[in-house]
């Protein structure tokens, strides 16, 4: 099969990285990729990467270039794809958001977070939100996937084993996160200049940020109740990446936490539990759809610790993004994604 594809937002960086992941998809042909500001340009002329794979030019967002795709994916800022999705739902089109428009069950929450009132209250029922690992069988037959975020993909696959045994106090989590500068996107900001970033590392919405109810929904989800959760992001000078380091306090006697998160994941082709006592490095999920983690129980006591890594960009957003549109088109879940990390 040939799924015809479009990506509204093409400029950005999970725009470029969704580009280089479809353009080696054997199923795919890509048939618009859209900016409003740069149409007209060359795609390989904005990302010299991309040329000779990509021969498409950037046009305007239309219901013409866009209403004859089989998917399209929206990597546009927060609150664009809300106001475009109904009419290409009405044409057919599945929808694959990467923003954060659909991710939120409540709109009075999207609100409080986002600043801004919704414009599609009534598609965030239907709106099945994109963790694979969890929510597989309810993506099969979805219209419109809200692609999870970067840090709540690290963090709720790094509690899913121990929540969903109920093992853990599900009111004491802890999430202490760190991402490269990518995370915050293609823009130019004070903060994320090399000079401010480079050789430097802080935390950073401490007292909240919108990954937080994301992350808190989707938890509250796999345990069956609302959890208590402490979630501090950090910026670190580099590129791509994001660590997670999880706390929880055990509630019950477990003889083999290794093996719980071993068989939990065991046929999950990206999510990776490493040996006992490892360490997971941001590089080694480096351009690869990947969840790495690691369990411990320090000094054999009450705290689990979990590190997990993803690549921010890929199983993050772009990555995850491609899983899920396999998931949709009936595709084996790995077409098309089974980089290699890049090392060094």
């Amino acid at each position: 099969m040939v799924i015809k594809v479009g990506i509204v937002g093409g400029t950005g960086y999970t725009g470029v990285e969704l580009l280089r992941l479809l353009a080696q998809h054997p199923e795919v042909e890509l048939k618009a990729v859209t900016s409003r500001t740069e149409a007209g340009m060359p795609v390989s002329q904005m990302y010299p990467n991309l040329r000779g794979r990509v021969d498409l030019p950037f046009s305007e967002p239309t219901l013409e270039n866009l209403g004859s795709c089989d998917v399209v994916f929206f990597a546009t800022p927060n609150g664009v794809a809300m106001k475009q999705v109904p009419e290409l739902l009405a044409h057919g089109v599945k929808i694959i958001d990467l923003a954060a428009d659909f991710r939120l069950k409540d709109p009075a929450q999207w609100q409080q977070w986002y600043g801004m009132p919704h414009t599609s209250e009534d598609l965030l029922v239907e709106a099945v939100y994109g963790l694979p690992e969890v929510n597989r069988e309810a993506i099969k037959t979805a219209r419109l996937v809200a692609n999870p975020g970067c840090y709540p993909t690290a963090v709720q696959l790094g509690f899913l084993p121990l929540l969903k045994a109920g093992l853990i106090d599900s009111q004491s989590l802890i999430a202490d996160a760190k991402s490269g500068v990518s995370g915050a996107g293609r823009k130019a900001e004070v903060a994320t200049l090399l000079c401010e970033a480079g050789d430097s590392f802080k935390a950073y919405g401490v007292a909240g940020h919108r990954h937080l109810p994301e992350i808190k929904q989707g938890l509250a989800s796999i345990s069956g109740a609302p959890v208590g959760l402490t979630f501090v992001p950090h910026l670190l000078p580099m590129i791509r990446g994001i660590h997670a380091t999880l706390y929880a306090r055990l509630t019950a006697d477990v003889s083999d936490i290794q093996a719980l998160y071993e068989k939990t994941y065991q046929n999950e082709a990206f999510v990776d539990v490493l040996p006992a006592g490892s360490h997971p490095e941001t590089r080694s999920v480096r351009g690869a759809n990947m969840c790495r983690m690691a369990v411990h129980r320090p000094q054999g006591g009450d705290t689990v610790v979990i590190l997990s890594v993803i690549d921010n960009l890929v199983k993050g957003a772009a990555g995850q993004a491609v899983q899920n549109m396999n998931i949709m088109c009936g595709l084996p879940e790995t077409t098309g994604l089974n980089h290699i990390a890049l090392l060094p």
